[in-house]
């Protein structure tokens, strides 16, 4: 072969790699969940528009799903009428395929919010309403789907269902809630249940499970409108659960009335330590576990970070999220990871989303569309680079994803894909 033909093919080969790390699953806010994304090589700082564009597409549907990467193709869900859709966009933008996956949730914020798993070629995904499914990566063409509230007699509360779907070996985790059973497992490839867990007579809330692995254990972490609960993964026993709604906060700190019960966050684990937060002025706490995992006591609680639904990551032993002041407005918080003591509580916009890739921050507020560079600094809020994002419509809700150095964005019926990988 001749050499410069060799070279250029060595070099495609290269770059194919660096848009197409190898991964197991995509999902909800990175590979385990921690809203931290191992790509490396980014952009230290922006051009004063932003990251170039790479592409932008419209017709997703309303939603605030977040954007998943997965074997050269873009998922992403949305609203259209009253029914949900997911859609498939090739790595350039271009709509490949568009399928129903369930009823929407038909009351107040019924956009779309189930952000797709996705394992070799099925795709897992749960509709506002309930509708529990599995489909083809090839064509979005159903493998197996069942309503689950029907099913399990499942309860939720008043914005509907906004769980994404978590995996382990053959399993898939999903929460009904109510009053059969709090968290069930199911056959990934056929939908069939392998085990139900007890009943806590709570409903579910908005948040997407954790797998926890700690002492000999593999644990389900969630929250439930009342309370934190660890099941077991392998048998669907529950090993400890714990009333967060009871939790009150410091005497004289007045909480908002819905607060306890509105819960949206995916908790934080690192080293048999486990940190829940929910907003409306109710208290983030940090639990230890014990050491086989199968109990855990409080550590701290804090009244500075409440974060609402963007989301927080945890770097170098700072967690680092948005509080709430009200439903509008919001600082950007940081507290510490072993005692809870605040960091910093600074304005910059008002509350919103957060994400981690190669040490820094993407903060992107929800209210205009402003998206920050900031650096994962525990002492204060230090903003390296901003621009707003251009297109859709509604509130920005929907959290960022990094994938092979691409960030992907979210917003309304609009996806857009911009270039963050530091040139040569």
């Amino acid at each position: 072969m001749n050499s410069n033909i060799f070279l250029s093919c060595f070099m495609v080969m290269v770059a194919l790699h660096q848009v197409l790390p190898a991964q197991q699953i995509a999902q909800w806010r990175g590979p385990d969940r921690s809203g931290v994304y191992p790509d490396t090589g980014l952009l230290k700082s922006w051009p004063a528009g932003g990251p170039v564009m790479l592409w932008s597409a419209t017709g997703a549907g309303k939603g605030h799903s977040s954007v998943v990467v997965y074997d050269k193709q873009v998922y992403v869900t949305g609203m259209k009428d009253s029914t949900d859709y997911l859609s498939a966009f090739d790595l350039n933008g271009k709509l490949l395929w568009q399928v129903p996956f369930g009823p929407s949730w038909r009351n107040s914020f019924p956009d779309t919010r189930c952000t797709p798993t996705v394992e070799n070629d099925q795709i897992y995904l749960v509709s506002g309403s309930g509708t529990v499914g599995c489909y083809s990566t090839k064509d979005g063409s159903t493998l197996w789907q069942f309503d689950g509230i029907k099913r399990y007699d499942g309860k939720f509360g008043e914005w509907g269902v906004c769980e994404s779907l978590l995996i382990l070996d053959e399993k898939l985790f999903y929460t009904p809630g109510g009053p059969n059973t709090t968290v069930v497992a199911l056959d990934k490839n056929t939908g069939q249940t392998i085990w139900t867990s007890e009943s806590l007579a709570d409903t579910s809330a908005y948040v997407s499970p954790l797998l926890v692995r700690w002492g000999n254990n593999r644990i389900v972490v969630t929250l439930l409108s009342n309370y934190l609960v660890g099941v077991d993964a392998d048998n669907g026993k529950i090993h400890w659960k714990f009333k967060y709604s009871a939790l009150s906060p410091e005497a004289g700190y007045k909480i908002w009335p819905g607060a306890p019960q509105t819960n949206a966050i995916t908790p934080l684990f690192r080293d048999g330590n486990l940190y829940i937060t929910g907003g409306y002025n109710h208290v983030g706490a940090m639990f230890r576990l014990t050491e086989d995992g199968t109990g855990l006591q409080q550590a701290w609680t804090d009244t500075t970070l409440d974060c609402h639904h963007g989301g927080v990551v945890e770097i170098d032993g700072a967690i680092y999220g948005s509080g709430w002041l009200d439903n509008a407005r919001g600082n950007w918080c940081s507290v510490d990871w072993k005692t809870g003591k605040p960091n910093y509580s600074e304005k910059w916009f008002t509350k919103g989303s957060i994400i981690s890739a190669d040490g820094k921050l993407y903060c992107y507020e929800e209210k205009n569309g402003n998206l920050g560079l900031v650096k994962a600094n525990p002492s204060k809020f230090e903003l390296i680079s901003t621009f707003r994002i251009p297109l859709g419509k509604g509130p920005h809700w929907s959290h960022p994803s990094i994938f092979g150095g691409i960030l992907y964005i979210r917003h309304g019926d609009a996806v857009m894909a911009y270039d963050l990988r530091e040139k040569n």
